[in-house]
């Protein structure tokens, strides 16, 4: 656990944590006296203490509800296999009862709207059918976010640089500069002197 030099920075790594890493809203709940809030955040997040225990934090609550990018890529692999037809009645006219929609489709649907369709006015108005709409997990974005998960890697970016940069340096800058363009531009990418 890193060492903090106080109590209330202890309880605003908290805040800060629980309240989306917004820095001055956990100044305000951590302190009452800050006249600037956002500059005490700032100047609190650039010690190594207070970023070593924000880590600790987030590494806490990561294992406490056990998300892990197996996890994560397993749950996209599951939106994407979600199938229509399994929540179509057989001969699809409609859609089967929600306790005979498997779970994956209960656990991902984010909204389902239903409204009544009338005919007719006054008295003679009366019930013809009930739309029904139902939300489910943007596909697209889905293979996106699949596609970026670290062990996928479908959409690496790739940055290609043909120019050339002209600096005096001298070997062991050269093999600074090298080492840094070969990590940003891939093995291929050469400096030259």
């Amino acid at each position: 656990m890193a060492k903090l030099e106080s109590d209330l920075m202890e309880i605003f790594c908290h805040e800060y944590v629980a309240n989306n890493f917004n820095g001055a809203e956990a100044v305000r709940k951590t302190s009452s006296t800050s006249k600037n809030p956002s500059q005490m955040a700032y100047g609190w997040l650039q010690l190594p203490e207070v970023k070593n225990r924000v880590a600790e934090l987030v590494e806490e609550i990561t294992k406490k509800a056990d998300v892990t990018s197996e996890y994560v890529l397993k749950r996209l692999v599951e939106i994407d296999k979600m199938d229509f037809l399994d929540i179509m009645k057989e001969d699809v006219s409609g859609f089967r009862p929600l306790n005979e929609w498997p779970k994956i489709w209960r656990q991902y649907i984010s909204a389902i709207d239903l409204a009544e369709i009338h005919e007719g006015y006054g008295e003679e108005r009366e019930m013809v059918g009930i739309l029904k709409k139902i939300k489910w997990p943007d596909k697209t974005k889905n293979l996106e976010l699949l596609g970026k998960h670290v062990d996928v890697q479908a959409f690496k970016e790739r940055v290609e640089h043909g120019g050339r940069i002209s600096q005096n340096l001298d070997d062991e800058g050269l093999q600074i500069v090298s080492d840094k363009v070969a990590e940003l531009f891939g093995r291929g990418a050469t400096v030259t002197h």
